[in-house]
This record gives C-alpha cells, sequence and structure tokens, in this order.
C-alpha cells in the first residue's frame, strides 16, 4: 500500500473517532422545539421539525413510516405495498416457529419468492403511531374526581378509563404513559394491523454472521435484516388474516438512499426504545453493580454454558433450543456488560456527585428541603438492609423460578389445582399444610382430578416437552439444586427441602446433590412422558398430583415469604416510593435549571441524532465507522459454527470486484427495542437499520457514555445486494424501486 494511501486511511481513521458530537437523549418525537431543531441542523439536518413528526397538520411526516413490532422492536415501511423492514433478530422467533428439521428457516432462510408464498404470522401486530397528546391535567383531574368519590384511583384504573375514552373517541388503540415517574402523561394513538406475513429471512450465516461472540462488539459483519408485508381489508382498513386482504398502501414510505455515508455526516435514529434508568440514584446503581448482577451473571453464564455445550454435540437439540438460547444469550451479555461498564466508567461516583449538586440545590430551599433534605440517605439504608433478602430472592428466582422449565410445568398443576379446589368451596393449600382440617383433607381425596381434569394438564405439559430435550433439562436442574441449596438461606427452605437436604448430607455437612437431583428427577412423572401419560390417562385425585416429589421440592418455597422479608427490612417508606421522589427532585432541578430533559424510554416512539462515527474503545485501539465484505472472508472458519459461510456466499463475496459496505457505526443515543429502527440520513432517507449497541455503552441503561455509546448499524446497501445477489428476489427490489 502506497504511504499516501495509507496516510489518508489513517486521518479518515481518526476523523471518524473524533468528530463525534452526538447529544445526548432519546426525546419524544412530540418534543421537538425550536432549540431541539435547531441543534440537529447545527449538526447537519437538512429537514425540519414539523418534516420529522406533525400530527397537527395536512400531509405526512417521517415518523408515519416508522412502526412498532409489538413494542419489542421497530421498523419501517419502504414500499406503496406495505412492505416493512426490521432486523432478523427481531423476526427470529417467528422464523424459528415456522421451521422444522426438514425445513429449518433458521438455518436456509425463507425468501417468498412470490406474493402467495408470504406466511402469515398469527398473533403478530404492528402498529402506526398516529398522534401524542398531553393529558398531564386530565390525568390529574380524574384521579381528584375517583377519590373524592371514593373509588379507586391507582395509576392502572386511571390508565384504564382514559384508555378506553381516548379508544373511543379516536377509533384507535390508546395507550397511557407516564414519564419521569408521574411528572408528564402523555396519551399515544396508535392504528394497529393484525395481518402480518413474513417475505424474506436471511439464513443465520447471513444475519447472524460471528453469532454470540459478536454480539455487542465492534466491529461486526452481519445482514441483520427480515422483510415482512402489511395486508388490510380490500377497503384499507385493518383486518385479522383473510386470503382476500390486500398488500397496505401506506401514508409515508421511506425513500433509500445508495449515495453511503462519509464519517460526520448526520445520522437520526427514530424508534422505541424499551427501557431505560437514566434517573436512578447512586444507592440503586451500586446494589445492581455489587449484588443483582454479579448473581444473575455467573448463573445465567453457567445454564448457557450448559445449553450450548449439548446444542453444539446435536443439530435437533440446536434447533429445539435456538430461541431460548438466543433469547437468554442476548439479556446475558448485556446484563454482563452493564456491570463491567458500571465499574469501568464509574457510574456510581458519577450518580454521587450528581446527588452531591442535587443536595446543594435542595438545601437552598427549606420546602425543597422539607421533602427531600433527606432523601438520598435514606435510599442508602434502605439498599443496604435489603441485601440478604434479595440475595435470597435473586438465588431462588434464577434456579427454581428461571433456571428449569419445569418450574412453569409445575406452575401450571398448582394454577389448576386451585381452581379446582375454589369451584368446589375447599381452601387451595398444600398437601401438607398443618392448618388443613381432616374435613378438608378428605374433600381432596373425594374431589380430586377426574380423567376430564387430567386431560386439561396433559395438553399444555405435551407442549412443554416438544419445547425441550430431557437430557438438557436435566443437567439444568441438577445446577438450579446445588445453586439453590447454597446460595439461599436455609430460614427460606421449605420443610420438603429441608428434609431432602438433611436426607443427601453427610455427616460433615456435604450435601450429595447428584443423588439428590437424581431421586427427584426419578420419582417424578413430570420428567417422563411416558409416566405422565398414564398418569393423566386415569383418574387421581389431587394430592396425587401436587405430591409429586418434583412438584413439592418446586412449591414447597414461596415467593411470598421471600417477598415478604424484603419488604420488612425495606419499611416504610418502601424503596420504590423513595426512587420515584428521587426522579422528581432531579426533575424539578434540572428544569430549575433551564436543562433541556427527556424522559426515560418507556417504548414509546423516540428521536436520536448524532453522526457517522468509529470508536477508541480502549487506550492505543482505534477503531473505523464502517466494516466490508473483506472481514466476512477474513472471518470465515469452516469449522466454526458462528463464523461458517454458507458455499454460495462465500463464492458470492469472493467474485466481488470490489468490497462492499456491511455494518457502520453512530453515536446515536439506542437502547432495546431500537431493533430494527431505521438509520436515515440529513434528508431522512434510510441508509441503515440499527440492530446492537457496542460494549462499551452498556452502562447507558443508567447513564450515558459521551464517546463510548454506539449504535451499529447494518448498511441498506449490503441489504439490497443480499436480496439481490443472494436470494434473487427481483420482485421486490423492482417493488421499492432500487433494481439496477
Amino acid at each position: 500500500m502506497k504511504m499516501k494511501h495509507l496516510l489518508i486511511i489513517v486521518l479518515a481513521i481518526c476523523l471518524g473517532s473524533l468528530i463525534s458530537r452526538a447529544d445526548e437523549g432519546m426525546w419524544m418525537v412530540n418534543m421537538i422545539d425550536s432549540a431541539l431543531e435547531k441543534k440537529m441542523q447545527e449538526r447537519g439536518l437538512l429537514l425540519s421539525a414539523k418534516e420529522i413528526y406533525n400530527a397537527d397538520a395536512d400531509g405526512t411526516s417521517i415518523a408515519d413510516a416508522v412502526v412498532s413490532l409489538e413494542f419489542g422492536c421497530s421498523g419501517s415501511i419502504i414500499s406503496d405495498q406495505g412492505l416493512m423492514i426490521t432486523n432478523h433478530h427481531c423476526a427470529y422467533a417467528d422464523v424459528y416457529n415456522l421451521s422444522t428439521p426438514e425445513h429449518n428457516y433458521l438455518e436456509d432462510g425463507y425468501w417468498a419468492m412470490t406474493a402467495g408464498q408470504e406466511i402469515n404470522i398469527p398473533g403478530k401486530s404492528i402498529l402506526f403511531l398516529k398522534k401524542v397528546i398531553d393529558v398531564t391535567d386530565e390525568v390529574i383531574r380524574l384521579r381528584e374526581t375517583q377519590e373524592a368519590a371514593g373509588k379507586p384511583a391507582g395509576m392502572r384504573r386511571i390508565s384504564y378509563l382514559m384508555e378506553k375514552e381516548y379508544a373511543e373517541k379516536s377509533g384507535l388503540d390508546a395507550c397511557l404513559s407516564s414519564m419521569w415517574d408521574g411528572m408528564k402523561y402523555y396519551m399515544a394513538l396508535y392504528l394497529t394491523y393484525r395481518d402480518i406475513r413474513l417475505v424474506a429471512a436471511p439464513p443465520l450465516s447471513i444475519a447472524a454472521y460471528g453469532g454470540d461472540i459478536d454480539n455487542w462488539e465492534w466491529p461486526q459483519h452481519k445482514c441483520d435484516f427480515a422483510l415482512y408485508r402489511i395486508y388490510t381489508a380490500p377497503d384499507g382498513s385493518p383486518a385479522e388474516y383473510s386470503e382476500e386482504n390486500i398488500p397496505l398502501v401506506p401514508e409515508r414510505k421511506l425513500e433509500i438512499s445508495l449515495d453511503g455515508y462519509q464519517p460526520g455526516d448526520f445520522a437520526m435514529v427514530i424508534g422505541y426504545p424499551g427501557s431505560t434508568d437514566r434517573y436512578c440514584s447512586s444507592a440503586k446503581t451500586d446494589f445492581l453493580e455489587n449484588v443483582s448482577l454479579p448473581i444473575s451473571n455467573r448463573l445465567r453464564g453457567r445454564q448457557m454454558e450448559i445449553i450450548s455445550g449439548w446444542m453444539d454435540s446435536d443439530p435437533d437439540i440446536r434447533l429445539l433450543y435456538s430461541d431460548y438460547y438466543f433469547s437468554l444469550s442476548n439479556i446475558q451479555e448485556n446484563n454482563e456488560g452493564m456491570e463491567t461498564c458500571f465499574r469501568r466508567f464509574g457510574v456510581v461516583q458519577e450518580k454521587r456527585a450528581q446527588e452531591e449538586e442535587m443536595q446543594e440545590w435542595i438545601n437552598a430551599s427549606p420546602e425543597r428541603q422539607a421533602r427531600w433534605g433527606k432523601l438520598t440517605g435514606m435510599l442508602a439504608e434502605k439498599y443496604a438492609a435489603q441485601k440478604e433478602p434479595q440475595q435470597n430472592i435473586i438465588h431462588y428466582r434464577e434456579t427454581l423460578v428461571r433456571g428449569t422449565r419445569f418450574a412453569r410445568t409445575a406452575n401450571r398443576i398448582s394454577t389448576l389445582a386451585n381452581s379446582v379446589l375454589k369451584g368446589r368451596g375447599i381452601r387451595p393449600a398444600r398437601s401438607t399444610d398443618p392448618g388443613m382440617s381432616e374435613e378438608e383433607k378428605e374433600c381432596r381425596k373425594t374431589y380430586g382430578f377426574i380423567a376430564r381434569d387430567s386431560a386439561v394438564i396433559r395438553g399444555p405439559l405435551r407442549k412443554d416437552y416438544e419445547a425441550m430435550d430431557l437430557k438438557v433439562e436435566k443437567d439444568l436442574f441438577r445446577y438450579a439444586v446445588q445453586e439453590y441449596y447454597r446460595n439461599v438461606k436455609p430460614y427460606r427452605f421449605g420443610p420438603y427441602q429441608t428434609a431432602l437436604l438433611e436426607h443427601f448430607s453427610a455427616e460433615d455437612g456435604e450435601c450429595d446433590f447428584d443423588a439428590l437431583a437424581d431421586s427427584l428427577w426419578e420419582g417424578s412423572y413430570l420428567t417422563d412422558p411416558d409416566r405422565l401419560e398414564q398418569m393423566s390417562s386415569e383418574e387421581h385425585t389431587i394430592d396425587d398430583y401436587t405430591s409429586d416429589p418434583m412438584y413439592r421440592f418446586l412449591k414447597d418455597a414461596s415467593v411470598t415469604d421471600f417477598n415478604r422479608d424484603i419488604s420488612e427490612a425495606q419499611g416504610a417508606p418502601d424503596i420504590r416510593s423513595l426512587e420515584k421522589e428521587y426522579t422528581h427532585a432531579l426533575y424539578r432541578m434540572r428544569q430549575d435549571m433551564g436543562i433541556s430533559q427527556y424522559p426515560d424510554a418507556n417504548s414509546t416512539m423516540r428521536l436520536t441524532y448524532g453522526t457517522v462515527c468509529g470508536i477508541e474503545p480502549r487506550d492505543a485501539v482505534i477503531c473505523s465507522w464502517q466494516t466490508t465484505t473483506d472481514g466476512l472472508l477474513e472471518k470465515d472458519d469452516p469449522s466454526s459454527y458462528d463464523f461458517r459461510l454458507g458455499e454460495r456466499q462465500r463464492e458470492l463475496l469472493k467474485a466481488l470486484e470490489e468490497p462492499l459496505p456491511v455494518n457502520f457505526l453512530t453515536d446515536n443515543d439506542i437502547t432495546g427495542g431500537n431493533s430494527g429502527s431505521p438509520v436515515m440520513n440529513a434528508k431522512g432517507e434510510l441508509i441503515g437499520l440499527a440492530f446492537d449497541g457496542n460494549k462499551e455503552s452498556l452502562a447507558s441503561d443508567a447513564s450515558y457514555t459521551p464517546g463510548y455509546n454506539k449504535c451499529v448499524c447494518v448498511d441498506i446497501r449490503f441489504v439490497l445486494w443480499t436480496l439481490d445477489e443472494y436470494a434473487g428476489m427481483d420482485r421486490i427490489l423492482d417493488e421499492i424501486g432500487v433494481n439496477p
């Protein structure tokens, strides 16, 4: 390489890192005032605020082309025929549910080459935001009216009443959201479509290249996209699935730019970020960093190792567990990164410095001092007091509740048993409950489950079995048993759990967890489909079901007891009430200081703006703003599941005369829920899709870290190349007007 070319590349990389000037903030689209509009235009925006969102005027705006996928992901409309683009990982569950060992669409991809091949996804909805209304005063008045009349005035009731009213008036779906913990309230009105069909989803070797290894990393090389189509009734109105339905004619679509981008170029993201907690206290952040996250990260990490080992050994198990593992790993890597970034960037210390400033502001007013003077000190005391009971319940939740699939099965039986008992006037209780009278015990035996009731159990349990492999579940159960006993304080064990521990412990107190877990596993009808079939085909009493050793073990500890310990440790007022007051104090202080502020993300439509840029993740490490197809070939490893290109992919990539852009970085402020959000240039044209953050940004739930918070995007040109060269979907390229 010539020295001149090398110098240009180095300077461009440095420029990409240093030119970043994004402002923190996930701004509500209805809050784009003149000051925010001016800031964005100074960064390069070529649009007015009204061209982005304007529900009160004729015509459409960019926001009209952005959609929510049931508030889990975001997407955008890119054709006049209702074609919607989002991330592949947002479509993962749909593709998984369509897949079979014979037609594994996760591994092979799915391409609807004709309209007739577009597959309806039952139960799926897509929402278009039509308007956001400030209803703060209405909420306050309604609450006062309810209280004066002696009627329920909690937010659940207030939300129900107001959403019902607005839905009836508008004919739209209404959703009330609280901002800044009740400082402001907004009503969002949505038009919801329910005939949604899958059009395209590339194989995992394209959409998830690098797998979990590259997740939250930079550089990445994923073509993370999927296409759906929205259908309507023949008159254009939302409708349930019907063969008579037609593609949606949208009010607005996004134009696609093929011009690319350069470092420093303006970038805008609009979507539905799920949740942040940036108004939280230092005490809460410290609790997460040093108590909560370390426990859940350790337990989930080992559970993932167990599942991954079985997936690597058997392709059928990989398909069976792929959706479950995908969800688990995404959360796990986020939480591990959060714990690390809290420490690396000193988030607790940052919050404490903020609280010192806030305390000065509080002390400057007798009124504020009376309300908030002892607030931060009380929060610190409350979090310290609840440490042990919180450790207990986190271990319980991550082992016996979430750590084994059989907890869900046990809950099904418990719910049905209690329903049967209540229907016959019998007090629901465990068969070992000493408070049961002899008459009640006799009733349980006389009016137990009959064959009809057993059939109600058998159906759901069969579905549970279809979703799991018993070899995997036995290993997970054994680990759950061990970690529960080792980490939960003995006073929280139920009597049956205590008896088991004593029975399988040697004189030195060491428990044989293998033997204990085996005894429960081998003695339970829940762990054997044949035993379950025999059990549920005969008449049995309730005790026959609830005396099962696995059931007894899982239900012997009560979450009510764990929660009571936490409540008693906190005392009054509780932590939730104090954190709410903390948010209010911080909001008021910033308001007094004239600081523009945005509310925490809560699945409402938000806008964030920034620039295309690189990153310096660590000392002496500089990363460019863009990856190319050369990186796919460099990482290709046929022996690795995560980095194995398909044969067709490999040949197409090798045949390229010049490398194509694959992924790029911006410094837009995003979080979960932004997946699939359109990334737009200064003209509002689509240049890519947001699909990930970087691991250096994972403190962002609680704190924005300038220079490190990045948005990882797939280049729309690579998406189009994949549709063209790999999939041969000329009909889709023609539809969106980019077919060469």
